[in-house]
């Protein structure tokens, strides 16, 4: 349900210099980048922090298209978003966070896209620091927490070994994989709607697809503040959440990198169980054909998934260069 009918926006100068409207036309810097923004805000029992939030990103963004989820909220949300004259997109009940960035992302019209908390964390100010560095040349900008940033020891050891394992999956250096404010080309985004989940996850889904992928990637260093209320994600049961989560886009992106591994611990383990049954019975074991037999398993597997990796990515490119393609033909 939308508080505010949307209106065309208009392209935006990140550096907070004037815009071109369609009825007054206004001198822009030529190295300035012009393109629309959208800010998309999942917000379940929020209103509190909209409220200090909402004003400093109309203020500071006044031309942005904001856009907030409402995810089955319970407080005074919409009166919020009403009174600030900013889009909101209702959840007739809560779906998950992951299911409130799709749909920001579907309905947004921006080319870019800004994702951030409405939990009072992120800061208005660093939006446009996240526009800007991807102006440089990326496709997704991150902001990146610091250690004094982390909730909590745990929430940090947690996040650490996430990252480690990651960037191991990716081939690449993720700082901080669990961020939920980023900056992203919207086009791009959009490719990956079909497999973000819909819990809190959607940050370490989408961070692996752009890297797989090809796409990218850079890390913004920020400050976030202390969260107000109560967070919605549990760390032991989220936790494991979070690594199924990597192991299953590893398993779709790289799967070479998951299954190894594994077949190389069941090689050696079998290779271990063969010299002790030798020493000790003077006999090759069922136990050690079992586990050679296995690990060669695994490995096939992993050669099998890796090569319906390549097809899919080729077929995904075939269609994006005929969209491409289209767009500049209708364009012409």
């Amino acid at each position: 349900m939308i508080c505010l009918s949307r209106k065309a926006i208009v392209s935006t100068n990140w550096k907070g210099s004037s815009v071109q409207d369609s009825n007054n036309a206004s001198l822009v810097d030529e190295k300035a980048s012009l393109v629309s923004l959208s800010i998309v805000i999942p917000a379940k029992n929020e209103a509190p922090s909209l409220r200090v939030l909402l004003p400093d990103l109309k203020s500071g963004y006044p031309d942005a298209e904001i856009i907030v989820v409402n995810d089955g909220s319970a407080d005074d949300t919409s009166n919020v978003c009403l009174s600030h004259r900013v889009i909101e997109v209702r959840h007739p009940y809560s779906k998950g966070n992951g299911a409130s960035i799709k749909s920001g992302a579907r309905a947004a019209t921006g080319d870019v896209i800004v994702f951030m908390d409405g939990d009072g964390q992120h800061q208005a100010k660093d939006v446009g620091r996240l526009v800007a560095e991807l102006d440089k040349g990326f496709d997704m900008v991150v902001a990146a927490r610091g250690a004094r940033s982390q909730a909590n020891w745990s929430r940090l050891a947690a996040n650490t070994v996430y990252n480690k394992l990651a960037t191991w999956m990716v081939g690449h250096k993720v700082q901080d994989l669990t961020s939920g404010f980023r900056a992203v080309n919207a086009r791009l985004f959009r490719q990956f709607l079909s497999i973000l989940p819909n819990g809190f996850s959607y940050p370490t889904t989408i961070t692996m697809a752009f890297f797989r992928a090809g796409y990218s990637v850079s890390y913004l260093p920020v400050m976030v503040l202390k969260r107000e209320g109560k967070s919605h994600i549990h760390l032991v049961k989220d936790g494991v959440r979070f690594l199924l989560i990597i192991f299953k886009v590893g398993t779709l992106y790289s799967p070479l990198k998951l299954f190894t591994p594994i077949s190389l611990i069941l090689f050696f383990t079998g290779l271990s169980y063969y010299f002790y049954t030798y020493t000790t019975v003077a006999r090759f074991t069922n136990m050690s054909a079992l586990l050679f037999s296995t690990s060669m398993l695994v490995f096939l597997m992993g050669l099998v998934a890796e090569q319906i990796t390549s097809l899919l990515y080729s077929s995904r490119g075939e269609v994006i260069t005929t969209e491409i393609k289209r767009h500049i033909e209708n364009n012409d």
